[in-house]
């Protein structure tokens, strides 16, 4: 009975216990709408804290009635309904936040409070001190920093104030073993001297001295030859040079092609995926090119690859041929054909009809152009081993014609390293003057009077302008031929003047390709249009057409010691003087119009065999 009759009482003290949490979180909701934030803001005080400890205390005294009581069933409902009118009126009053969130919100006040128990509010400016103090801290943090890598502050101390190295310096460096790592760092100091040499030079340097030594650490750096770095320098600005020696030292990305003449690209690309190869497409300008990136097996030895339905080719290697442009049913010259990837090219272009005659001078290499040939299912061309140079005497009237001349390969370094020092300037005119015999042969072999061509194309792995704009500008000047559009959308324009020399204006419709800035090698390709079969020989005349303005300059007494000429000799003497071209005749039309004419004579041609009877008669007066 004693037991029953505390029940009611203990039932009584857990409903008080509640209603007063319950009370004390509706001030709390009410503090926070009226603006009044638990943080120490603007209307916290010190008396808020009194009630904030109590209320934990009769907190856990609910929670352990709640506990002590829950055998009983009527207790335990009654405990419930109450924390949820609580939860359901926090929801209301907090905008949907939950009482877990603010219980949360609790122990940072509380930890707030301990951190700064005297200050009871906090403005705007004690946080702006305390953003001071922060950065203060990392300053002292920073220049810590900064005394630990005195090297990094000596880098930034050279980029700042770049100066010369004395002689007694370049003298210890050159006994010592080269640091890589300075010279790198004295090169980029001296290139941007360079660029702004008037406000950045050291007083009493010229800009001479910059530019030996900046050509010295190049040497050094990227182990060229004086004169291959000298060359460079003249063809490209300082910033760009650094750009193209350092794509030298990078190999180009492995590409193919496909061969449409036994699949398509996209049933390609399929098959080498599927063997593991990481391939793209190389660019919207191929329909053909793929790129790879990695390949789990060898790309030169897949089935697919033996099968014939790629070749292995230079993303640069295409382009001549797409310039060129052949079309079907056309007789077509691929001069210097090795390794076969061009001609096989053409052919698959032209889809196998017409003929294609692939020349070489090198036997041997003329194997591997069978092969690929072979494998690739080429069926309309025909091999040889011919000098190109006595081609169109061997064989002509192509419609075009693709002349890829060799070459000093300064445009292939990253494939061949060895261009970087075995090139002087007697290989550069050496491959010069047989680029040029070249060039005459293939405009000489093409057939002006084609209805469909016409068109030579000629290219070179070279970046030297002896070997590129000057060939071409020859070419120009020694055959009826001009330049066209290539058709490429991409690439830099060919020059039109290079240091003291002028070249045509039509030179800006070639193109030049560089590692630095297509990512594929080193290419000049320069597209012709042949408008006429007759060879002009004017400028090879000129000097005979001199030669025979000064003969006939000299005066009449100067014919006179050959008195005993027979006519037929000087009708033959002058059958020969008429073969040169109409600038000589010319010449002696005016001269024969200084001397005296008589009435009856038609014309100038007519004159001329006249002229030694003429004097035989004279002389036959005199001796009478």
């Amino acid at each position: 009975m004693e037991a029953a009759s505390d029940l009611p009482s203990l039932h009584s003290k857990a409903v008080g216990a509640a209603e007063e949490q319950v009370s004390q979180q509706k001030e709390k909701h009410a503090v926070k709408a009226a603006g009044q934030t638990p943080r120490g803001r603007s209307g916290f005080s010190d008396g808020n804290s009194k009630w904030l400890a109590p209320a934990k205390a009769k907190k856990t005294a609910s929670k352990r009635n709640s506990v002590e009581l829950s055998s009983d069933g009527e207790v335990e409902e009654g405990s419930w309904e109450m924390e949820e009118d609580g939860s359901s009126e926090e929801m209301v009053d907090d905008y949907g936040a939950s009482s877990s969130e603010e219980e949360e919100l609790l122990p940072i006040e509380k930890a707030a409070l301990k951190q700064k128990p005297d200050r009871g509010d906090l403005s705007e400016d004690d946080s702006e001190e305390g953003e001071e103090e922060a950065e203060e801290e990392s300053s002292q943090k920073m220049g810590q920093k900064e005394e630990e890598g005195p090297d990094l502050q000596i880098n930034l101390d050279i980029d700042e104030q770049f100066k010369l190295p004395t002689s007694e310096q370049i003298e210890k460096e050159a006994a010592e073993p080269p640091d890589l790592h300075s010279i790198h760092q004295r090169i980029k100091g001296n290139v941007e001297v360079l660029q702004d040499f008037v406000v950045k030079r050291e007083e009493g340097r010229t800009r001479q001295e910059y530019l030996a030594l900046l050509r010295r650490d190049m040497a050094a750096y990227y182990s060229y030859s004086d004169f291959l770095l000298t060359k460079l320098m003249d063809i490209f600005p300082l910033p760009e040079l650094i750009n193209f020696l350092e794509a030298n030292e990078v190999p180009r990305p492995v590409t193919i092609r496909t061969n449409t003449l036994k699949t398509r690209r996209r049933d390609l690309a399929q098959a080498l995926i599927n063997r593991g190869v990481n391939l793209d497409p190389l660019g919207k300008w191929s329909k053909t090119g793929l790129v790879i990136y990695d390949s789990s097996v060898p790309i030169g030895a897949t089935p697919e690859y033996l099968a014939g339905h790629y070749m292995l080719q230079g993303a640069s290697s295409f382009l001549p041929v797409m310039a060129l442009a052949p079309q079907e049913n056309e007789r077509i010259l691929d001069m210097c054909c090795a390794p076969g990837g061009k001609t096989s090219y053409i052919a698959q272009l032209m889809k196998n009809t017409g003929t294609i005659l692939a020349n070489d001078s090198n036997a041997e290499r003329l194997r591997s152009v069978v092969g690929n040939l072979h494998r690739l299912g080429v069926t309309n061309t025909v091999v040889s081993n011919c000098d190109g140079r006595q081609f169109p005497k061997v064989l002509g009237g192509f419609d075009r014609v693709l002349l890829d001349a060799p070459c000093s390969g300064t445009g292939v370094i990253s494939k061949d390293p060895a261009v970087k020092t075995n090139k002087d300037e007697k290989d550069i005119l050496r491959c010069a003057h047989l680029q040029k015999e070249l060039i005459l042969s293939a405009i000489d072999s093409v057939n002006a009077a084609s209805e469909t061509g016409g068109y030579i194309v000629y290219c070179t792995c070279s970046v030297m302008v002896e070997e590129n704009e000057w060939v071409v500008d020859y070419a120009l000047k020694k055959r009826n031929v001009r330049l066209v559009a290539t058709g490429l959308d991409f690439g830099k324009e060919g020059f039109t003047r290079f240091k003291d020399r002028r070249f045509h204006p039509s030179l800006k419709s070639t193109r030049r390709f560089y590692p630095h800035t297509h990512n594929m090698d080193g290419f000049f390709i320069a597209k012709f249009k042949k408008f006429s079969n007759a060879i002009p020989q004017a400028q090879k005349d000129e000097e005979p057409a001199v030669e025979a303005a000064t003969l006939s300059a000299v005066p009449d007494t100067a014919m006179e010691p050959q008195p005993k000429k027979k006519k037929l000799e000087g009708s033959k003497a002058d059958k020969e003087q008429k073969l040169p071209q109409p600038p000589l005749k010319k010449k002696q039309s005016l001269q024969a119009q200084r001397k005296p004419l008589k009435a009856g004579r038609p014309s100038p041609k007519m004159m001329r065999p006249k002229v030694p009877t003429r004097k035989k008669h004279r002389m036959k007066s005199k001796g009478q």
